[in-house]
């Protein structure tokens, strides 16, 4: 699956993008970023406040809850704002 981090959450874990094979026990947009904080401190730090962050699955928006079996891609950013 491809990852692709966006704004601070990219500077914190030091890449844009990377693609991984999950584990199968991985099934939800939650379940990604509470896999992605055990894989290093850099992940640990960028991810540490879940709701901090912003999730889009195959470039639609989605919650914690959302299955991710199937997807090509996950996007992690956190919230914008625009005037």
């Amino acid at each position: 699956m491809r990852l692709v981090y966006f704004a601070w959450v990219r500077e914190r874990i030091g890449r844009g993008e990377e693609e991984l094979d999950l584990p199968t026990s991985v099934t939800t947009a939650g379940g990604l970023i509470d896999w992605l904080k055990e894989r290093g401190p850099e992940y640990a730090h960028a991810l540490a406040e879940p709701a901090a962050v912003r999730l889009a699955v195959d470039r639609v928006h989605a919650g914690r809850d959302a299955p991710i079996a199937g997807a090509r891609e996950v996007a992690i950013f956190p919230p914008m704002t625009g005037g």
